[in-house]
Parts: C-alpha cells; sequence; structure tokens
C-alpha cells in the first residue's frame, strides 16, 4: 500500500474515532512471525473488552493511545506497515517490531448506529 496513503487512512480512523466514544470496543492483538501464517497455535491472542472514554495521539514516544475504565492501550505509528477496514466498525492493524515479528491489532466497536 502507498505509505501515503496509509497514512491519510490512519489519520482519518483517529480523527473520527469520537463517534464510538461510549461504545463497547473489543481490541484483539495477536503477536507473530510469519504475517502470512496465523496458526492459532504459532500466534499468541490476546483480548481486551472496555468502553471507550477517549483516544489521543501521543507525541512522546510516536503512539496512538485508546483508554476505557481501567484499560490502556497503544499501537505504534512509526511501527504501523499495514492498516485496513475489516467490516462495519471493524479495523486491523498490523505493526512490524523486527523482521519476523508483528503485531496484530484487530478493533471492533459496538457502535449504536
Amino acid at each position: 500500500m502507498n505509505t501515503e496513503v496509509l497514512r491519510r487512512e490512519i489519520i482519518d480512523f483517529f480523527e473520527n474515532i469520537e463517534k464510538y466514544y461510549g461504545s463497547k470496543t473489543e481490541i484483539m492483538q495477536g503477536l507473530c512471525s510469519e504475517l502470512d501464517n496465523l496458526d492459532p497455535h504459532l500466534t499468541a491472542w490476546n483480548l481486551l473488552e472496555f468502553p471507550l472514554a477517549r483516544s489521543a495521539y501521543r507525541n512522546s514516544g510516536d503512539k496512538f493511545m485508546l483508554e476505557g475504565k481501567g484499560t490502556y492501550f497503544e499501537i505504534s505509528a512509526e511501527r504501523i506497515i499495514g492498516f485496513k477496514k475489516t467490516g462495519r466498525n471493524k479495523f486491523e492493524f498490523i505493526e512490524q517490531y523486527g523482521d519476523t515479528v508483528y503485531r496484530i491489532t484487530k478493533i471492533s466497536f459496538q457502535y449504536k448506529y
């Protein structure tokens, strides 16, 4: 994907995220070493669920953050290599942390409209 198109889509997502404030938010993140092979036996998955209270961009560290009661989650802006809308109110980020270390973050909002 073109870097400028990717950048614009990510910025658009975060500029419009306020509409999801108060919505139940589900974040599923997976750590894997093969991006093309998300075999459950080779990928470590975590799940968070919370009502989204706020989001922001943290200049120190170049991070996007999502926050809810008792929950704080960050995505490294400089490490994002992929972003897409995967369904209605569903999104996926891919960050690369090393030659063979990737974090996949799937975000789903239970939006009332």
